[in-house]
């Protein structure tokens, strides 16, 4: 399952699929998902590190004990998009794997991912199955719902084989999300100014508009500690993950289905102040938003270069009425 391509008359294998994976002081975890990915039963990649900064050492730590990983080094945290970006230019797979550095993926992960490749076609994106380390459900793919909220599918189920079904979903969990190279080329690759969390929704939004599906791979199982750099609930997560559902729900919906939704954004926007007021963070959440309405010509302007090839009922299949739990 290797590509061949020719150049200065010397034949050579090009990685079907380029592993990128962006790390910020992730020496903790890092080891475990580098170790996990030599430890796969096919070996059709290659493995590129963006490291983000870091100031633990762990980029020292690659270059000691995973000589096989390609390291970039930028001086300073540009964000998870712009890494993710950067490693994407560097690498020369037809796939693209983006992969959080608190994964451990299971040995047949990539052999079930790259079995599904071939099916289809117009698929450009796969949600895998990613599991808790306590064994509960993380994400088996992207939720939306007519508030703009954004949440992992299955999250915090306990697993009992109720997601073991391929299917097609939104779109899939940045943590461990396959592209086809062709779909981000197309649309634009990830927006740097998300800096960090829903960049993975944007790109699902896009990628659908232009006429790209995505597909659930059960069998491609993998271990994800969920923010385990940014800390799941911490003030950097509750203020990028509210100020970017402002600007991608502007940026990215149909103007019909986003004048008929206000509501329910403009709901939520309120709500989640009080939500997050009640815990001791109602200062974060309102700065988030304050942010976010700072930024929304920005992100309308943005609008004219989306493509869209398909009509709004694409979308709107997938957008719910109502989630109980909260989004981010």
């Amino acid at each position: 399952m290797e590509q061949c391509e020719r150049s200065a008359g010397l034949l050579y294998m090009m990685p079907m699929v380029s592993v990128v994976v962006v790390n910020y002081n992730g020496q903790k975890f890092l080891p475990g998902c580098l170790t996990s990915l030599a430890e796969q039963t096919v070996r059709d990649f290659e493995v590129i590190v963006i490291d983000n900064g870091s100031v633990d050492g762990s980029e020292d730590a690659v270059q000691t004990h995973f000589p096989g990983a390609k390291l970039f080094r930028l001086s300073t945290n540009q964000g998870y998009p712009a890494a993710l970006n950067y490693g994407i230019k560097e690498s020369k797979g037809e796939f693209i794997l983006a992969l959080n550095n608190d994964t451990t993926l299971n040995p047949g992960f990539m052999e079930a991912l790259l079995s599904s490749t071939f099916v289809d076609k117009s698929v450009g994106m796969w949600a895998v199955k990613m599991i808790l380390p306590d064994g509960r459900i993380n994400s088996t793919g992207i939720c939306i719902s007519r508030s703009g909220a954004a949440w992992d599918r299955g999250m915090f189920q306990p697993d009992t084989g109720q997601f073991d079904q391929a299917d097609e979903v939104f779109g899939p969990c940045g943590g461990a999300a396959l592209y086809r190279r062709e779909m981000l080329e197309e649309i634009g690759y990830f927006d740097e100014d998300f800096f960090l969390y829903m960049e993975d929704v944007d790109v699902a939004f896009r990628g659908r508009l232009a006429g790209w599906r995505c597909a659930y791979v059960p069998k491609a199982v993998v271990i994800h500690h969920h923010s385990g750099t940014a800390g799941y609930g911490s003030d950097l997560a509750v203020y990028y993950g509210n100020r970017n559902i402002l600007w991608y729900w502007f940026k990215d919906l149909p103007a019909g289905l986003l004048i008929v939704y206000l509501p329910w954004l403009l709901g939520r926007t309120f709500g989640v102040i009080c939500y997050y007021g009640v815990r001791g963070q109602g200062r974060v959440a309102l700065h988030s938003k304050i942010d976010g309405i700072a930024g929304l010509g920005r992100m309308i302007n943005k609008r004219r270069f989306i493509i869209r090839k398909v009509g709004y009922h694409d979308l709107s299949r997938f957008i719910r009425t109502w989630y109980a739990r909260k989004a981010v």
